[in-house]
């Protein structure tokens, strides 16, 4: 334990979850460690549900993370009602219907922010942190594990820090941090970043040693989840995006290594990633949030050189590989704080192209990735936001259809907008790729209807934006009928317009 814990007098700090979870109390603010399920904090938060529920005593508290952990841990904290307010992101089915409830109050924020908010004091004191880590130095910074987060300002700004060791977690991933947190505002200076794979800061997040209260000692992986495997139709969007990449270089619009990648998590967005290794590109960089299975397939191909992230998160199958593996890896990877992954200066200065997921998208170019029929949340904007108004090529991606194709997810008029048509450049779905730059809203509806939208709900939209034209207008529509596809869905589980039969047909 003394090559993990290399301060000697925080050796004596060791004590169970129980007794760490003991120094949260009722109605605090609590951070924890984690980013899309790696990384997170895993004993404390489960040993105080028990702790609450042993005691008799109501526990509520506001919980903070980077991005989503584990269900384990956000499930047990919400079956047992202890968080009252969550931010940033969340991604666990029992937590998002108590949301969608109105049980806990969710504030969907966009990444790079929640760390800014926090300094400057407007979401109220943090109380404790609770870091997942794989060694303390000798100086008692601390070295994180399968993500970075919001660890570091969530330690710096804490009362109290409580270091979840993880034995579990590789020892060979010290040193493939950077951690960096931008100075004070009004007059910050520009941060010091100019490459993908330049380093910045220090390889531990520094904390005052004395505010450490307690240090658990836990051996348990990362619980990621299995990954819904590419088909058909993400192969298709795959390759109408790699076929506009190629043009893109074949006209000098890109360099033949193109610009540094950035990409959602998902199935789609991980099959284009995939898909990468059958083009031509070479020599590629990625300065993204998460580090999927297909990055490490990248890595291994030789198509991608460098990869700069937030988070280590692959699907169960990859995972022991990977962590195996790891010294392989440690001059092509680095991990940074979220803020620093998503930071606008950053994303701008680097020319990143952005490719996003899409709930569903208009005909004009706005794009809902939260909300289900506008009104139920999903899991949240997450990044996506922070890329797509600062990168130099925003991208959307989506099935056409959805539900068996019960569901158009080209629509006249999103039901819920999280980015809008002045921060997406290019929509792809199965169809094609309709390449949105430089139009007016009139000559983005019909290239989207043509590229974008299913045949069965074409013309449909066809006979939508001619009416609406007729009406006139800079974005034409027809007020009244705009959502009436969502609402059709809700009244009769179809978007589909239902044709009465002639008599005698069945």
């Amino acid at each position: 334990m003394e090559a993990r814990i290399r301060m000697p007098k925080l050796q004596e700090r060791i004590m169970s979850a129980d007794d760490a979870a003991g120094f949260i109390k009722d109605g605090m603010i609590v951070g924890i460690s984690g980013f899309t399920r790696a990384g997170d904090a895993k004993a404390v938060p489960m040993a105080l549900a028990e702790r609450s529920k042993r005691l008799g005593t109501p526990m509520h508290i506001q919980l903070w993370t980077g991005a989503s952990v584990a269900e384990e841990v956000d499930r047990v904290l919400a079956e047992a009602g202890i968080v009252t307010r969550r931010l940033p992101y969340q991604s666990d089915r029992l937590l998002r219907d108590a949301i969608n409830r109105g049980e806990v109050m969710y504030t969907d924020q966009h990444l790079s922010l929640t760390v800014e908010m926090i300094r400057a004091g407007q979401l109220g004191r943090l109380d404790v942190a609770i870091i997942e880590a794989v060694a303390i130095t000798e100086e008692g910074g601390i070295i994180p594990s399968t993500s970075v987060g919001n660890s570091p300002t969530f330690a710096l700004m804490a009362d109290k820090v409580i270091v979840e060791l993880n034995t579990r977690q590789s020892a060979l991933l010290e040193g493939m941090h950077d951690i960096y947190l931008p100075g004070a505002r009004p007059h910050r200076e520009p941060l010091p970043l100019q490459e993908v794979d330049q380093r910045i800061g220090t390889t531990f997040i520094p904390v005052d040693p004395d505010k450490i209260v307690g240090i658990v000692l836990t051996d348990r992986v990362d619980h990621f989840v299995d990954m819904v495997p590419g088909d058909e139709e993400t192969d298709r969007i795959a390759e109408h995006l790699l076929d506009f990449f190629e043009y893109q270089v074949k006209t000098g619009q890109m360099p033949p290594e193109l610009y540094p990648l950035q990409s959602g998590v998902g199935a789609v967005s991980n099959a284009v990633l995939s898909g990468l290794k059958h083009a031509s590109f070479r020599d590629l960089t990625m300065y993204s949030e998460v580090l999927q299975d297909s990055v490490f397939e990248l890595l291994d191909s030789g198509v991608l050189r460098f990869a700069s992230g937030c988070a280590i998160t692959v699907t169960p199958e990859h995972a022991s590989d990977v962590m195996r593996r790891l010294h392989e890896y440690k001059d092509k990877i680095i991990l940074r704080p979220q803020e620093i992954s998503n930071h606008p200066e950053l994303i701008r200065r680097l020319g990143i192209i952005a490719m996003n997921t899409a709930l569903e998208a208009d005909i004009y170019g706005n794009v809902n990735s939260t909300h289900v029929g506008g009104t139920h949340i999903m899991n949240g904007i997450g990044g996506s936001g922070d890329f797509a108004r600062n990168a130099l090529l925003s991208v959307f991606v989506t099935k056409s259809t959805a539900k068996g194709g019960r569901i158009s997810s080209i629509v006249p008029m999103v039901s819920h907008v999280d980015h809008t048509e002045h921060d997406v450049d290019i929509l792809v779905t199965e169809q094609g790729l309709a390449d949105l730059r430089g139009l007016a809203p009139r000559e983005r509806s019909r290239l989207v209807i043509e590229k974008c939208v299913h045949p069965d709900y074409r013309d449909a939209m066809i006979d939508y934006v001619e009416r609406a034209e007729q009406r006139g207008g800079q974005t034409p529509h027809i007020l009244e009928e705009a959502l009436s596809w969502h609402e059709r869905y809700r009244e009769t589980g179809t978007m589909q317009v239902r044709r009465p039969q002639l008599a005698g047909q069945r």
